[in-house]
């Protein structure tokens, strides 16, 4: 375990925020849960492309259970949560291209990767596809091993 009272520091995937609002038939919500409550008590800084607003709003949109206002209140919550939400950086893209084309992948999930590795911190997945499509890159944690 890390030192008390450090603040740990993470790229988060939005995989992992879909379970904060999902909740039915989630694998570990359980670990999601804890994640969330550590960021919201300020033990965690997490750092995300603005890119994860759009992908929590459109896996929650195409999600039954949820209604317009659902998915409102679920970005809404994700931005007072106080994220470092990073603009779209042309040196980062270049490397989530190269990325993507490395490990046959799409760019938007290797952007986070790329964001991850130029911000020098772990990468927090529940995508275990994406984790094992990406097997070798260094840094990527899975929520389940957390």
């Amino acid at each position: 375990m890390e030192g008390e009272g450090e603040v740990k520091s993470y790229v988060l995937d939005t995989s992992v925020a879909i379970k904060w609002f999902s909740k039915h038939d989630e694998d570990d919500l359980d670990k999601a849960i804890g994640l969330r409550d550590e960021i919201v008590e300020g033990r965690c800084d997490i750092t995300v492309p603005c890119l994860m607003l759009y992908e929590l709003g459109n896996a929650l949109r195409y999600n039954p259970r949820f209604k317009d206002s659902d998915v409102k209140n679920a970005v809404k919550s994700i931005l007072d949560m106080g994220f470092d939400m990073r603009e779209i950086d042309g040196a980062v893209m270049e490397s989530a291209i190269e990325t993507a084309f490395k490990f046959r992948t799409t760019v938007y999930d290797a952007y986070f990767l790329a964001l991850s590795r130029t911000e020098s911190k772990p990468f927090i997945t529940a995508d275990y596809k994406f984790a094992e499509q990406v097997k070798g890159f260094r840094g990527i944690i899975r929520l389940s091993d957390m």
